[in-house]
């Protein structure tokens, strides 16, 4: 709620003339509603409001250091990707910044989430953005909404939101939950493998090849003109990290 303007110059304390005068507004209840405090101001616009810029600063913080475990210790750990870790941060920095002025000027809600709206149809031209990377650009983003947007919550309600959200991505993407399978795609060479009813030899062919523990295998592609087939393996990872380059089966794809 926003505090309770009182401009002392614009108020009669006396009624017109033959009756009792009004008493004065008791004093505790006028230093309340900041009364007693003077503020200066550049065409209406406070230049200094402690309390406003304390706020917006805790907040900051926390929302970057919230955007940062998760950024650094989930996605980065395993894609290595300086160039997402510099624009997830970034757009945690500038989402709360806006929305969190948005807030302080009172503006409805609805610009916020056209904004947010506006920021979700984004799409880079350079390359086609991963569902991972996608999805760890929503959280920044929706954590720094929730975080720039609630002013009326309290600290432990907000630590409490942001914590859920760490712990979830730990459980779910720390495979503490989920054993995660990765793939690969091979162009493949011994064509009469690929056969149906040869699928034990070439599964075995692979795993001798490769050395990986691998479960499945399916056939894509088939080029008779130069005998080889692009096929796909499923496999558990050697360390259980996500290999990024797993999918690029062409050299201009590589950053």
């Amino acid at each position: 709620m926003l505090p309770l303007q009182i401009n002392l110059q614009e108020i009669d304390y006396s009624i017109a003339a033959g009756q009792e005068d009004v008493p004065l507004m008791d004093s505790t209840i006028f230093n309340e509603y900041g009364g007693g405090v003077s503020t200066l101001d550049f065409l209406g616009v406070p230049l200094f409001d402690p309390q406003s810029l304390w706020t917006t600063l805790i907040r900051f913080v926390f929302n970057f250091l919230v955007c940062w475990v998760i950024i650094h210790f989930f996605y980065y750990k395993k894609a290595n990707r300086k160039d997402y870790y510099f624009t997830f941060l970034m757009f945690a920095v500038v989402i709360f910044l806006i929305i969190s002025l948005m807030e302080n000027m009172n503006l409805n809600i609805a610009y916020a989430l056209g904004l947010f709206a506006i920021f979700g149809m984004i799409r880079y031209r350079t390359e086609t953005i991963k569902i991972r990377e996608m999805t760890y650009l929503f959280v920044v983003m929706g954590l720094s909404i929730v975080n720039g947007m609630a002013l009326s919550t309290s600290y432990s309600e907000l630590l409490l939101v942001n914590l859920l959200t760490v712990l979830i991505i730990w459980l779910l993407d720390g495979t503490k939950l989920l054993k995660h399978t990765a793939t690969k795609v091979i162009l493949y060479d011994r064509i009469e493998n690929t056969k149906h009813g040869k699928e034990a030899e070439l599964k075995a062919d692979l795993i001798e090849r490769t050395g990986l523990d691998i479960s499945k295998v399916e056939v894509g592609h088939i080029d008779y003109l130069r005998d080889v087939a692009f096929v796909k393996v499923y496999y558990k990872p050697i360390d259980g990290e996500v290999n990024t380059i797993d999918t690029i089966t062409k050299l201009k794809d590589f950053d």
